[in-house]
């Protein structure tokens, strides 16, 4: 199955774009960094702190024989992406280079139209359909934590792990926290369920609503 095509058919409506939270009914937004413990130095306890609540997150989603869509979307503004762009987003958090060779790109329409005035704009694509055990998930989900931070390793574009047998959409945003979007209530229930106190209290009523 094409991502495309997965899409229509589990997240009709849906785009690829942030915020997920507030573009799908089936939604949880989960904080990540606790705003009482931020500090941006390296191997600070907010720091793992946050990498610990992703990477928690994103294990009790993904088992790691199942299937699942990587997506990164790049920004482009005019100045054009090299095929450079692509083995650097994906190269370094593969075990194995030979799973590259299911590495796709696309370009769309910029996926921020509101923001690019002037059309110049476009998005790059790239989608890697793999199972979690092929990638090293745990760097990379740090190295997006990183993003805003001045932290290194970094991925600054937005990443989304999309689940092909569960049909969920897992996207850390930032430093602050992560969307979590399913094509039905209960295929994000249990989540809800067990990590319920990471929820971010500011969208908490709201989400409450949608698992009663």
């Amino acid at each position: 199955m094409f991502l495309d095509d997965f899409m229509k058919e589990n997240f009709p409506s849906l785009q690829l774009r942030q915020p997920l939270f507030y573009n799908w009914k089936n939604a949880i937004r989960f904080e990540l960094g606790v705003v009482e413990l931020r500090d941006y130095e390296r191997d600070s306890l907010y720091l793992e702190n946050v990498y610990n609540r992703a990477v928690t997150i994103f294990k009790a989603l993904h088992s790691n024989n199942g299937d699942i869509f990587v997506v990164a979307n790049v920004s482009d503004y005019g100045y054009g992406i090299t095929p450079k762009h692509k083995i650097n987003i994906f190269s370094k958090y593969v075990k194995k280079k030979s799973v590259l060779s299911k590495l796709t790109q696309t370009t769309i329409p910029y996926v921020y139209p509101e923001d690019d005035d002037e059309g110049d704009c476009k998005t790059h694509r790239f989608t890697l359909r793999c199972k979690p055990s092929d990638i090293k998930f745990q760097s990379m989900i740090r190295a997006i934590c990183n993003q805003d931070i001045g932290v290194r390793p970094t991925i600054p574009h937005e990443i989304y792990f999309i689940n092909i047998n569960s049909k969920t959409i897992f996207s850390v945003y930032d430093d602050r926290g992560c969307d979590l979007v399913g094509s039905c209530v209960d295929s994000i229930r249990n989540i809800y369920k067990e990590y319920n106190d990471w929820i971010l209290d500011y969208d908490r009523n709201e989400i409450d609503k949608i698992f009663r």
